[in-house]
Parts: C-alpha cells; structure tokens; sequence
C-alpha cells in the first residue's frame, strides 16, 4: 500500500506551501492529484518528490513556463527523455554559465578585502566553512 499524506503534510515535508501546491495542480506543474473518500487531496511517495524536483528547479531559477514543458514531456511518456535532456541541459547551462559569474564576482570581492586588511593591518581573511 502507498503511502497517503494530505495537503499539509506535503507541505510540511517539502517546504511548498499548500498554496503553491494547488496552484502547481491547478496550472498543471502537478498531475491531478489522487483524493481521498472524503474529497481530500492524498498525495503519495512520487507525487512528493515530484514537488521536490519542481521545488529545485524553481529555486535554481527555472521559470514556470519551462517546467511546465518539462512536466509535460515527462507524463507524456518515455519516448519524450532526449527532449527532458534538452529542457534540463539547457538549465544547467544557465546555471553553469551564473555559477562562473557568481565565482568571478567572489574572487574581485575577496581581492578587495584582501587589499583592504592589508592596508588596514586588519587580521587576515576568515575561513570558509
């Protein structure tokens, strides 16, 4: 038997807030979700980590428009994987080609603050944790 979890539940585990989560059904991020004898959404194990997948891809900055294309492909069936190969290599791209920048922005930043305890007599740079 699969496990249920209602909609607060869900919630609680993902971080989604059950706002978002009948928003995401509702524009179609979420396939229609199953629902209990009493009307009740009832979400199982591959329901909640889909929104986990959605939840990763919406904080590393995918738009709404491309995951729902990704979804899309994704219930369309397997024959559709070289097309979520694309979706998902085009975003790595981006966030390849932004980790580059955000490092590039780290190293000036760091040469700054080198330069400036240096010139202050300051204690030298902290660690990194």
């Amino acid at each position: 038997m699969t496990n249920r979890l209602a909609i607060g539940e869900v919630a609680e585990k993902t971080g989604v807030t059950t706002h978002t989560l009948r928003y995401y059904e509702r524009i179609g991020l979420l396939a229609p979700v199953a629902r209990s004898a009493g009307g009740r959404r009832a979400y199982d194990d591959g329901d909640v980590g889909w929104v986990q997948l959605l939840t990763l891809l919406r904080a590393t900055g995918m738009g709404i428009r491309d995951m729902l294309a990704f979804a899309e492909l994704t219930r369309a069936g397997e024959h559709t994987i070289p097309d979520r190969i694309e979706v998902l290599q085009r975003h790595r791209d981006v966030l390849d080609a932004l980790l580059r920048r955000h490092t590039e922005h780290l190293q000036l930043i760091d040469n700054k603050l080198t330069y400036y305890r240096g010139v202050t007599g300051a204690a030298p740079e902290r660690t990194r944790s």
